[in-house]
């Protein structure tokens, strides 16, 4: 009889756990479709990046731009009714890009003089006034350039041509796999006497648009120029170096000056039941000095914005503190991501997870998942129950990298999350002049608000455990 009580009770516990299951899945399943449903028709994303693109514009960091981007997203979060919105100063690199560049081949024997249509890299010191000309030796490595050594590079302008791979089907992969000679190759070129360096544009697509980008100087070396050009230019340099020897004459202003006060942007929602733990949602506020900044990343800003405007209009409650943070200086210094997270670490304070939009407003895909090692495997499973919730919306998860900004909150153990979306038109606009307003598509933008806010939905219900 006991024997019968016993089975009959683990029975009826079973049947009462799946039940309950079962309906707050029904509730949850509620819940994101109201989270989707309002996102395409009450977000505000949209309208808060017409703004920061049209009346504010490119916005580097230490430029007056930056400043307005600054005022304008905490007076838009000072809004939304949040129990507190502040900014959190930082002390930013102030570069400035000067006069439109120029660079030409000079006195080709088959082509003549060939203008070029060129960037200044981020960071670049400048040629001066008069320019500079001197001939050009290609490159398609770093490891190149230590093969051509003194006798092969002094005296000369390092040309990298090495292009993304167009093989690799995630963008991001193909940029990982080419941006270390935009970022080191002026250092590396500089080592062996070079007076200067053309980098190809990192992008997959073949055009007359030049892409710039950051680079960094290493502390013994001699800072030379350098300057991005479009990929249909460094075809044609490429093409003709086969046939002749080539000159090429380029003079850049560009001029770093002292750093410059700057500050995160921040607005909080505490929670009611569990406040220590922090779910942070955030993109990066500055930009680079050429187009609106739209994509990179003025789209993840206003969605991690509009990730609490949506909470307040749906009247949730949240159970652990939801946070916006909009980073200054992903671009060219990262400045506004290590600031916050000495401050955060100083304040002993607990990121649950912290989740970065910084791939464009392209349509969701998922999101990419890294964290210690000590939490990662058991996180990453708890996220992986979720996935009947998401995987209507065309949500996936997958390990790999989060975001730059947050990438310093790693040591807190929380789990960090890169918002997905798709990546094949990214880098067609990535730092270039063309990422501007008119290439995001209002939908889209809102998909990605909505995905965002049914993931910090479940890790707020649910937390990790």
């Amino acid at each position: 009889m006991n024997k019968f009580l016993f089975i009959t009770c683990i029975a009826l516990w079973f049947a009462t756990s799946g039940h309950a299951q079962s309906k707050n899945s029904d509730i949850d399943a509620i819940f994101i479709k109201r989270i989707y449903n309002t996102a395409l028709t009450q977000g505000s994303c949209y309208t808060w990046l017409d703004y920061l693109c049209h009346q504010v514009g490119p916005r580097l960091s230490g430029s007056p731009q930056a400043a307005a981007a600054i005022e304008y997203t905490r007076q838009m979060l000072d809004t939304l009714g949040l129990d507190s919105v502040w900014l959190e100063p930082c002390m930013v690199p102030h570069w400035v890009r000067g006069e439109k560049e120029q660079a030409r081949i000079v006195s080709s024997a088959r082509m003549g003089d060939v203008e070029l249509r060129a960037l200044a890299l981020g960071n670049s010191v400048g040629t001066g006034e008069r320019g500079l000309i001197a001939p050009v030796v290609e490159v398609q490595s770093l490891n190149e350039v230590d093969e051509l050594g003194q006798q092969g590079i002094a005296g000369k302008i390092v040309f990298y041509n090495r292009p993304m791979d167009p093989t690799q089907l995630n963008t991001f992969n193909a940029y990982g796999g080419a941006v270390d000679q935009r970022g080191a190759g002026a250092s590396r070129a500089s080592r062996y006497g070079a007076v200067g360096v053309i980098v190809r544009s990192m992008t997959t697509i073949e055009d007359d648009v030049p892409h710039t980008g950051s680079l960094f100087y290493e502390a013994d070396v001699v800072p030379i120029p350098a300057i991005a050009i479009s990929t249909n230019d460094a075809n044609l340099l490429s093409n003709l170096l086969r046939e002749e020897p080539v000159r090429v004459y380029m003079r850049t202003t560009c001029q770093r000056y002292p750093d410059k006060l700057s500050y995160n942007v921040i607005g909080e929602w505490r929670g009611r039941e569990n406040p220590s733990d922090i779910i942070l949602v955030g993109g990066h506020l500055d930009s680079w000095d050429v187009g609106h900044g739209a994509h990179d990343d003025g789209a993840g800003c206003v969605q991690a914005m509009d990730v609490l405007q949506l909470f307040k209009r749906l009247d949730y409650k949240p159970r652990r503190t939801i946070r916006c943070v909009l980073f200054m200086n992903e671009e060219n210094g990262l400045v506004g991501g290590r600031v916050y997270a000495e401050n955060s670490n100083k304040r002993r304070e607990y990121h649950l997870a912290a989740i970065e939009s910084d791939r464009g407003g392209f349509t969701p895909r998922g999101f990419t998942v890294e964290g210690d090692a000590s939490i990662f495997e058991s996180g990453y499973k708890r996220l992986g129950q979720w996935l009947p919730l998401l995987e209507p919306y065309g949500l996936q998860f997958r390990s790999g990298g989060s975001g730059a900004d947050i990438s310093p909150l790693r040591s807190q153990k929380g789990l960090l999350i890169g918002f997905e979306p798709d990546s094949q038109r990214y880098f067609d606009y990535h730092h270039a002049s063309t990422d501007t307003f008119d290439k995001v598509n209002k939908r889209e933008l809102e998909l990605g608000t909505a995905a965002m806010t049914a993931l910090v939905y479940l890790l707020d219900k649910y937390g990790l455990k």
